[in-house]
């Protein structure tokens, strides 16, 4: 499924970023809460696919 490979490179991409915030680099934790909402977007979007799916399947 295209949405949850985009997430996962989210995941992946946010990985640096985090670790930078973690010990102190401003601009990494802005990067980081903003690659966050990312992630809690496509996450959404894999969920709103796989209920599509479900329910196709129920309609059968």
């Amino acid at each position: 499924m295209e949405s949850f490979e985009k997430l996962k490179k989210l995941i992946a991409e946010a990985e640096e970023d985090v670790k930078k915030a973690v010990g102190g680099n401003k601009a990494a934790g802005t990067r980081a809460r903003q690659t966050m909402q990312d992630i809690k977007n496509a996450a959404q979007e894999v969920r709103e696919k796989i209920l599509e799916l479900r329910n196709a399947g129920d309609a059968n």
